[in-house]
């Protein structure tokens, strides 16, 4: 039932997204550094094995969130080892990011040219 899938998702990638809400209201922790633990926590998770199981239970609520990039980070590792020995450490990852990575630049700087930035008062 496809609306089962919607629910998993919103309630995966919700949790996620809450869990970060709370570290912000109730820690000392930046944003900046929240967001490099939750990709720290998606290579780790990624690199044992847990996180995929997550992935394909929960589809884009797990695989959207910074979690997932770094879970993608550890698989391409992962497969790029396998592939090509320990060469693959350096290239893995970035091989199995380069499509969203490549997106994300490409939408910046589209946005950068359609729109002016300016000081907020």
């Amino acid at each position: 039932m496809i609306v089962w899938h919607y629910a998993k998702a919103f309630l995966v990638g919700g949790a996620i997204c809450a869990l970060g809400q709370v570290l912000i209201d109730f820690t000392r922790l930046t944003p900046a550094r929240i967001l490099v633990g939750y990709v720290v926590a998606g290579v780790a998770l990624g690199a044992v094995g847990l996180y995929d199981p997550l992935i394909e239970w929960a589809g884009a609520g797990a695989s959207v969130p910074l979690t997932g990039f770094g879970a993608t980070l550890a698989r391409g590792v992962r497969e790029a080892v396998a592939e090509q020995g320990w060469f693959g450490v350096l290239t893995g990852g970035l091989s199995a990011s380069a499509a969203g990575i490549s997106a994300a630049v490409l939408m910046g700087v589209l946005v950068s040219l359609l729109f002016r930035s300016g000081d907020k008062m």
